[in-house]
């Protein structure tokens, strides 16, 4: 007799959609409230719900649980969607920041965690943009 060897997605291996949702709460939580994470949170609208809203159907997706994003506004395109905003190093360290404490925090497999934060800083290497230190065009407008 064979056996079938599964492995679980990182969706499911979180706890799927509630443990996503937690994730995704804490992350922006720390965005909203770390001072170290300032500059991130500027690129940011005032409420943070629609990003958060964003990032748990992206997140859904690419760890393998339903394509929420996809199904809404077809494929992730992550440089060419954040392309509008000036993304520097610092912004990407400040980002890289709140996801590790919200993955340290939450995930408890400390291989998934740490192949997450892996994952999720060449991620954040790949949306810097910009040497220099700035915002969103639209947001300097205001």
């Amino acid at each position: 007799m064979t056996t079938i060897q599964t492995t679980a997605t990182p969706y499911d291996a979180l706890g799927g959609a509630p443990a996503l949702h937690r994730l995704v709460n804490r992350f922006y939580e720390l965005m909203d409230t770390l001072p170290e994470a300032y500059a991130v949170r500027q690129l940011h609208p005032d409420s943070l719900a629609g990003s958060a809203e964003s990032l748990f159907e992206f997140l859904s997706g690419w760890f393998g649980g339903p394509s929420l994003y996809i199904a809404k506004k077809g494929h992730p395109r992550l440089r060419m969607r954040h392309a509008p905003y000036a993304i520097d190093q610092r912004m990407r360290d400040e980002w890289v920041l709140c996801m590790t404490q919200a993955l340290t925090e939450q995930v408890t497999d400390t291989d998934l965690r740490d192949g997450l934060i892996h994952t999720f800083a060449q991620m954040a290497d790949h949306m810097v943009n910009t040497e220099s230190q700035g915002g969103c065009p639209a947001q300097m407008a205001h």
